[in-house]
């Protein structure tokens, strides 16, 4: 999980300073990697060393929408509904969030590599070596 410090001027005209948490978890990254055609960590390479724009912000929303979430207070569940998301991006915190992903390829790195647990990242690798 990714816990992810983001200061913005919300809608009032206020400073603000949220920390937003995001989170993929094994059954996640499967299907996000079966649905990238040659699979996720090649969408994602493709993203950061393509020039096109679009491409890179049609990912960077799809990971960042599939990411979000809340932790719940006792830490046992990572809350995600499509309202959550929702709400997230008509926000402010989106805004600013999304204009540092976009603009700086080593904050999208972080971002993905800090949103993915260790484990998960190894056991996709071992799934993606064992497809080729």
């Amino acid at each position: 999980m990714l816990r992810k410090t983001v200061n913005y001027t919300d809608f009032n005209g206020d400073e603000v300073e949220d920390v937003l948490y995001f989170n993929l978890n094994m059954p996640e990254l499967l299907e996000m990697n079966s649905l990238a055609p040659g699979g996720l960590n090649k969408r994602i390479n493709t993203m950061i060393e393509d020039t096109d724009g679009q491409a890179i912000l049609n990912t960077m929303t799809d990971i960042v929408r599939m990411a979000y979430g809340k932790k719940s207070e006792d830490g046992k569940r990572f809350i995600k509904s499509d309202e959550l998301a929702n709400d997230f991006f008509q926000s402010a915190a989106y805004e600013a969030l999304f204009e540092e992903l976009v603009t700086d390829a080593d904050a999208a790195a972080a971002f993905v590599n800090g949103i993915v647990p260790k484990r998960v990242q190894d056991e996709v690798a071992k799934m993606q070596n064992s497809q080729e």
